[in-house]
């Protein structure tokens, strides 16, 4: 399977973009702590990625961005609905793990939406970085805290 690469300048530093001919396969940020796969027919190019660059260098101008890019999953079914419902969560707004389960329909599997949020594999767009803990306290992020913070903070002025 040929697997497109692309590495992107933020503010937050360089994100890596990678997709299949489905979608995007993974944003990642630069403290991003789980292994990137790397495909035997990996391709450097901008062009898959041209819509994706577009909606982030505007999200990061900070306009308000509703990310509409095609995006080729790849987890379990439980993941998936986790990821799934991060989407359901507005820029600006946190919510906690406990929230989410509650949200998927799983309201004793907190724990179990931590781990599938922390497995997330295309930050930003699935927005992990919106999951506190229930004290309202920032928690662990793939991207490091200090990412965390910061999207949260540049969602929240965009928001007003």
């Amino acid at each position: 399977m040929k697997q497109y690469r692309y590495e992107y300048e933020s503010p937050l530093g360089t994100i890596t973009l990678t997709a299949s001919d489905q979608g995007l396969t993974s944003l990642s940020l630069p403290e991003y702590k789980y292994d990137i796969p790397v495909s035997d027919e990996e391709v450097i190019d901008r062009k898959p990625f041209e819509s994706i660059v577009s909606q982030l260098d505007r999200y990061f101008a900070g306009e308000a961005v509703e990310f509409d890019v095609p995006l080729d999953l790849l987890g379990t079914a439980f993941q998936c609905e986790v990821w799934e419902a991060l989407k359901s969560i507005p820029p600006g707004e946190t919510r906690s793990y406990g929230e989410l389960a509650n949200h998927v329909g799983r309201p004793k599997a907190s724990r179990a939406v931590g781990a599938a949020n922390g497995q997330n594999p295309i930050a930003i767009i699935v927005p992990c970085h919106r999951v506190i803990g229930k004290n309202g306290k920032l928690t662990g992020y793939a991207g490091g805290l200090e990412a965390k913070a910061w999207l949260l903070k540049h969602e929240q002025a965009m928001a007003k």
